[in-house]
């Protein structure tokens, strides 16, 4: 939908496409998107002005049920004509508002983004952050999970498992990629080269621009899509673009996608490498003659992503699953250091180009199972601060971590061990998130009660199928 840009755009183009049904989207605190739909001649430019209501008290996270009314309000630019509902859809992404203050509602992850990027622009610092975020995911043929009082288990199933080297397919053919060697060998052991094109030029045709796909390290499906680097709401919601085509694709070959972190044992999980850059009038504030290519805001930058990656992990690596994949002496960025090329580290500086505009740096502990506007913002707000206070980074570690002695490993920090370790750093320092409104104390305080209601002390009181391994004959 080029061109599109206000009310009166959506309005025209409704009645020139015959578009038969508008669907509004919004993205729920924990981070899945929702959505209701909308006869398109219920539309016309005041209900952008307006906004149409629902019950927030039934949204996870959100209001209570005495306080439930609130106002969806659709962003024109957003818009993009569904590519899988069989009458035409248009969809339009909303932002929320209080519908007796009139007010942007405050825990509307988008309003937060908004925010964060107001903030940016009214430090003087920099008027746009850009960011690339590198979700990892797999395609999987089959799932199946189940949790009870007297059980729990689950199994998952892929054509290209290596697990299914020796089973009966009438024939096996053979190619099924080995444990951590599966980037990128090319097809017939990558089977999923179509079905990542399909994925890659939907993504293209709704207006999300894509550089590249490719099969990533594990076996059993793990892929990447790369997405163009954009600012930081549109960023936002062109990962819940990229999550929603995806899965539908996906659905249409009988497949499932998963963003879940770590779904295999053995094997890699599913990151969600960050690229991020500041820029200011069309300059890029990161290149510089420093280290690996980086101006002092940019080391700065990186000294307040270290300095709070404690807290921020809480947000960017927000379920107990997380910590499956975080775990040191393993493929994951555990180890809170920076480096030009080593990539154990929790920040590195890709060195493919020496190009100023391409310069940037790498956060490589999220993943995909964050809330887009949420992590994202919270990524810039740890940055701002290092700028703001000048943050020093440190020595680089440039060494093979596998390689180190003890006792000069013992000096490197670590990110936390679990989410509920996470939740409590973000409890501890959470400051630099408050500065210019962007998160306000309600919702951190939130975001860290519903963590550990609904997640951390909701697996404390399941036994793991471990557990009867280890403990059954004691």
């Amino acid at each position: 939908m080029t061109g599109v840009k206000t009310a009166k755009d959506i309005v025209e183009f409704i009645k020139k496409e015959d578009v038969k049904i508008v669907d509004l989207r919004f993205m729920d605190f924990p981070g899945i998107w929702q959505h209701i739909s909308y006869s398109a001649s219920v539309f016309d430019e005041g209900v952008f002005e307006k906004g149409l209501g629902f019950d927030g008290s039934s949204i996870r996270g959100w209001q209570a049920i005495n306080e439930s009314d609130m106002l969806m309000k659709p962003v024109p630019e957003s818009a993009f004509v569904d590519p899988f509902f069989v009458e035409k859809t248009l969809v339009i992404i909303c932002n929320i508002c209080d519908p007796v203050t009139g007010e942007d509602y405050g825990r509307d992850p988008r309003n937060i983004a908004r925010k964060a990027e107001k903030h940016l622009k009214r430090l003087g610092v920099g008027d746009v952050a850009c960011f690339g975020p590198e979700a990892e995911f797999f395609i999987f043929d089959d799932v199946r999970f189940d949790q009870n009082e007297h059980e729990g288990r689950y199994q998952i199933d892929s054509i290209e498992g290596r697990w299914n080297s020796g089973r009966d397919e009438k024939p096996n053919l053979g190619y099924k990629p080995r444990y951590k060697e599966a980037y990128f060998p090319v097809p017939p052991s990558d089977s999923l080269q179509d079905i990542r094109s399909e994925m890659m030029l939907t993504l293209i045709n709704i207006g999300v621009p894509v550089e590249l796909h490719h099969h990533e390290v594990a076996t059993g499906g793990q892929s990447e899509i790369g997405i163009r680097f954009q600012p930081l709401v549109t960023m936002g919601d062109n990962v819940l673009k990229y999550k929603y085509v995806l899965k539908n694709v996906a659905k249409k070959h009988n497949k499932t996608v998963t963003f879940m972190p770590k779904p295999l044992f053995g094997d890699n999980g599913s990151g969600m490498h960050v690229h991020f850059s500041i820029w200011k009038k069309g300059v890029n504030l990161f290149a510089g003659e420093g280290y690996a290519g980086l101006s002092e805001p940019g080391l700065h930058a990186i000294g307040g992503i270290l300095k709070h990656a404690p807290a921020l992990l809480a947000i960017t690596s927000p379920t107990t699953n997380s910590y499956k994949r975080l775990v040191p002496g393993f493929e994951a960025p555990v180890n809170l250091a920076y480096s030009r090329r080593n990539r154990s580290a929790a920040i590195r500086i890709p060195m493919y180009s020496s190009s100023p505009k391409e310069k940037r740096i790498e956060f490589r502990c999220p993943d995909p199972s964050c809330n887009p506007y949420l992590a994202l913002s919270a990524i810039l707000m740890a940055a701002l601060d290092g700028i703001q206070n000048k943050t020093d980074p440190g020595d680089p570690l440039d060494k093979d971590i596998y390689d180190l002695p003890p006792e000069e490993l013992a000096r490197v920090p670590t990110t936390p061990g679990s989410l509920r370790e996470s939740l409590n750093a973000l409890k501890a320092d959470h400051e630099f998130l408050l500065k210019g409104d962007v998160f306000t104390p309600n919702v951190i305080e939130t975001w860290i009660s519903y963590k550990m209601k609904n997640e951390v002390q909701a697996l404390d009181l399941r036994p793991h199928p471990w557990e009867f391994a280890l403990y059954y004959d004691i």
